[in-house]
């Protein structure tokens, strides 16, 4: 029925009444159904967690941190939804659910007492307004580039809506020092303390040195040039060293003891679908991650390259219904740090998988030699059992762009479906209830 009125209304009213209208029943609804539930989130300490990539696992460093320092917490990230310790796979396929949902997780972290919640703050809920009248104490910015630029149009547009968290005039504020658009961001005052990190010399949580491993990093981080932080996370590669000085940083301001900041990046053990090792007692790696972005997708390759002995094996694809001009562009990253590519089908939504493949593969053509190390299987499933029929031993096999997601879209359509367990099916593989893999 809604859906009905809604086409309705667009048909008859020019766009610019029809988005005065959404943004009138937006602030409203958000407002009614807070009421409804009593307006949980009133007196929550909430720490918001934006930008284009390493939300999610910024969010579950933060988390793991606070943890470790005693603190009960609550956590709305894309990948898991966590209430006092008891942890659900998010399986809404998008980072913030419904505005009912959303106050429903609200009720549920003020029954629990939580004395902090930790959460992503993506573009589309700001605009949208499912996140009004929630009371940010603390705002983190991660990075931006390019996304979702079929919704906001252009990168200055993107970037004003994200700075909606910051406008907000919040306690504190984190932002990261290497970022493109710092300076935009570096605009936004803080009530109390804004802290910056980052290798740039004006970083006040600076990195200092990245040792990369297959599996984890050591970094050590300097805070205000005299607090000296030796930390080791089980996440590999140098864009998780920056999600996890993100969340350093964030701790740092709240007070938090450095023995605990040490220990509770030592704790996250894994992000499902974040550079997610999928089996374990194989001749080569396979990795599954949420990469859909051009800057996600090339700082994974270049994690991958980092720690991988021979060749590094990409399965990916596009998405349907979203930017379009972002595919060849990932096509050409793939091309240039892949040694082997084959490009599948990922999630369609409305589109014809066909076209967005063929947008991938105009990038990957371009660049000298990428088309001679592509094979096109449309086909997911297949593609990835491709992949691992060819990989050998030093190789890491890289499937990336549904993470931890666990069913598809195509064609309008809803098929169940996870990387990682479509792998573990096609290696014989079962997960057992400690995380272990075994042979069936």
């Amino acid at each position: 029925m809604k859906d009905r009125v809604v086409k309705g209304v667009r048909k008859v009213l020019p766009s610019r009444a029809v988005s005065g209208l959404e943004e009138a029943y937006r602030k409203a609804r958000v407002r009614a159904v807070a009421a409804r539930y009593g307006h949980p989130a009133r007196n929550l300490r909430v720490i918001g967690v934006t930008g284009t990539n390493g939300k999610t696992t910024t969010v579950n460093y933060l988390n793991e941190i606070l943890k470790e320092a005693g603190k009960k917490t609550a956590m709305f990230s894309t990948a898991t939804i966590e209430v006092a310790g008891v942890a659900t796979r998010n399986d809404l396929n998008m980072t913030v659910g419904s505005t009912v949902r959303m106050q429903q997780f609200f009720r549920d972290a003020k029954a629990a007492k939580v004395d902090f919640v930790v959460m992503e703050f993506p573009s589309h809920a700001i605009h949208q307004h499912k996140l009004d009248g929630v009371p940010v104490e603390m705002a983190i910015m991660t990075n931006l580039t390019q996304d979702h630029l079929d919704y906001h149009g252009t990168m200055e547009a993107y970037a004003e809506v994200k700075g909606r968290l910051f406008a907000g005039n919040p306690k504190y504020i984190v932002l990261n020092r290497d970022d493109e658009w710092f300076e935009f961001f570096d605009k936004f005052t803080a009530r109390d303390q804004k802290i910056t990190y980052g290798k740039h010399a004006e970083s006040e949580a600076h990195i200092d040195d990245i040792k990369l491993y297959r599996k984890g990093t050591e970094a050590k981080v300097t805070i205000d040039h005299q607090t000296k932080l030796e930390l080791a996370t089980n996440l590999p590669g140098e864009f998780n060293t920056y999600n996890m000085t993100a969340a350093v940083a964030a701790a740092y301001l709240l007070g938090v003891d450095l023995h605990d900041i040490i220990e509770g990046i030592a704790n996250l053990e894994a992000v499902p679908g974040r550079f997610e090792r999928v089996v374990e007692n194989l001749p080569f790696d396979v990795i599954v991650d949420y990469a859909h972005t051009p800057d996600g997708l090339e700082k994974l390759l270049q994690a991958a390259k980092a720690v991988t002995k021979n060749r590094v094996i990409l399965v990916f694809g596009a998405c349907g219904d979203r930017d379009k001009t972002k595919r060849p562009t990932m096509g050409g990253i793939a091309a240039n740090l892949a040694d082997r590519i084959f490009l599948t089908d990922e999630e369609s939504y409305s589109e014809d998988p066909d076209t967005i493949r063929h947008m991938v593969y105009d990038g990957i053509e371009d660049v000298k030699g990428g088309a001679m190390k592509t094979t096109e299987l449309p086909d997911r499933r297949e593609a990835i059992e491709k992949a691992l029929s060819v990989a050998k031993k030093g190789d890491t096999v890289l499937i990336t762009g549904m993470g931890h997601e666990v069913y598809r879209i195509v064609e309008g359509n809803k098929i169940p479906w996870n990387d990682s367990d479509i792998v573990r099916e096609i290696l014989g593989k079962t997960k057992t209830t400690d995380g272990a893999s075994s042979a069936n």
